[in-house]
């Protein structure tokens, strides 16, 4: 065990330290603001406070973690041993900066709390990050520098034993449309209809008719690929089902549709299945509610699991409001415009509400990776893409950390805009497991 010594022990402080030290370094923690207590302790020891007690290993405490709210943060980053860093805390510290406070900072997005410009869908903006602005946005800064500090810490007490984890992989799916065509409402498929005839898309025209009259398999419809590259390559898939009414941005086959819920329960049987909050859940309760009941009776067990359609949420208003349905995991945590590392960690954290000073208990899993970011937003193509996910999986490799990536049905169909990239999911695959 690793005692801390700190003079004050603030909820800011254990929440950050056993992230660091317990959940990455695998290190059981205990804290005291004794010197007497700390002095007696003979095994592996710091203080983490403003002046050092004596001659043990220091970190000098910046004042953000024995704060409360939010207050203005100057960032003045620097580099230490060549990683980015701010918060620093001068030479008599072992570590020249404060990582605890550094990473609290980040964990917690603090910046989202602060004034700042949203894009056209309200979501906080990759561009407005600190993360973006600094070129880090695709390390896993905190896992980074706690590997680092554990170097520093074996060189202190190399007789400890110590532990380590193991890298892994979550596969994560959403299905907007779990159809391109099929089982849509009459309406919708008349619509679609005349649409492609005006804009004079007769593949389209042609792909409407075969697929409604089973000609033609629907080409989102990967599902049962899906399946079966799960078990080739034994690895753990999650499954988030829109099943909102139907709006500009969610139009995903009706619920009610017997197919629909025929698919969900089958998903059931192979793989784990979360909701997919529709997209104005992120200030509404109510709907959030609704659809989360909704996505229960037709799977016949409770919902703990969810990532929000666009991956639009407010912190902390739409967290809390998962808390609220006892939602238990979140998944949302990244970016659709940019790849990287929204939270600036590559290991599932608890959510900190800032407003209650509290940990909660959701769970948050940070994914690394979208196909929608590769192909619409950054214009890449496949073999670019496979280059950019091996890339990202190499750094959260480094650090045994977690990485995820969200991948959707379409994306396997290489239909449409997705053509020519049917084969990226299973080559991901390969790679991840190598």
């Amino acid at each position: 065990m690793l005692l801390i010594y700190t003079h004050k022990i603030t909820p800011r402080v254990r929440y950050t330290f056993k992230h660091i030290i317990t959940r990455v370094l695998q290190i059981p923690i205990s804290f005291t603001n004794k010197v007497e207590e700390f002095v007696a302790h003979n095994g592996p020891k710091f203080s983490y406070t403003k002046v050092a007690l004596g001659k043990e290993f220091f970190i000098k405490s910046h004042d953000l973690l024995f704060q409360q709210g939010i207050r203005d943060v100057e960032i003045h980053m620097q580099k230490w041993k060549g990683v980015p860093c701010f918060f620093l805390q001068g030479d008599k510290s072992n570590i020249p900066f404060d990582i605890f406070s550094a990473s609290f900072y980040l964990i917690t997005r603090y910046e989202e709390y602060l004034p700042h410009i949203k894009d056209k869908h309200g979501r906080f903006e990759a561009a407005e990050s600190i993360a973006f602005k600094y070129k880090f946005l695709e390390k896993p800064l905190i896992d980074i520098w706690s590997y680092m500090f554990l170097e520093e810490l074996k060189q202190r007490f190399p007789e400890y034993k110590y532990s380590s984890r193991k890298y892994s992989f979550i596969s994560t799916i959403d299905v907007d449309n779990a159809f391109a065509y099929k089982h849509k409402s009459f309406v919708r498929t008349v619509g679609g209809f005349f649409k492609d005839a005006y804009q004079l898309k007769v593949f389209n025209l042609w792909d409407r008719f075969s697929i409604r009259f089973n000609i033609k398999k629907d080409p989102f419809d990967t599902f049962q690929k899906i399946i079966d590259l799960k078990k080739q390559h034994d690895i753990r898939t999650l499954f988030f089902f829109l099943i909102a009414d139907y709006t500009t941005f969610d139009t995903n086959v009706s619920a009610s549709k017997t197919k629909f819920k025929l698919l969900i329960k089958n998903m059931v049987d192979y793989a784990r299945v979360g909701l997919h909050p529709s997209y104005y859940t992120m200030n509404d309760l109510a709907m959030l509610k609704k659809e989360k009941e909704r996505l229960e009776a037709i799977t016949n067990m409770p919902i703990k699991r969810s990532r929000q359609h666009y991956l639009r949420f407010s912190l902390p208003d739409t967290y809390q409001k998962l808390i609220d349905l006892e939602i238990e995991e979140d998944y949302s945590m990244g970016y659709a415009s940019h790849a990287g590392f929204r939270a600036s960690t590559c290991t599932p954290f608890y959510f900190y509400d800032i407003d209650f000073e509290i940990q909660t208990p959701l769970k948050v899993f940070p994914f690394a990776v979208m196909d929608t970011t590769l192909n619409d937003y950054m214009k890449l193509t496949p073999k670019q893409a496979l280059g950019k996910i091996r890339d990202l999986k190499n750094e959260v490799k480094r650090v045994n950390g977690v990485f995820i990536t969200l991948f959707h049905n379409e994306s396997l169909s290489g239909y449409q805009r997705w053509r020519g990239w049917s084969r990226l999911y299973d080559s991901m695959l390969k790679i991840v497991k190598a």
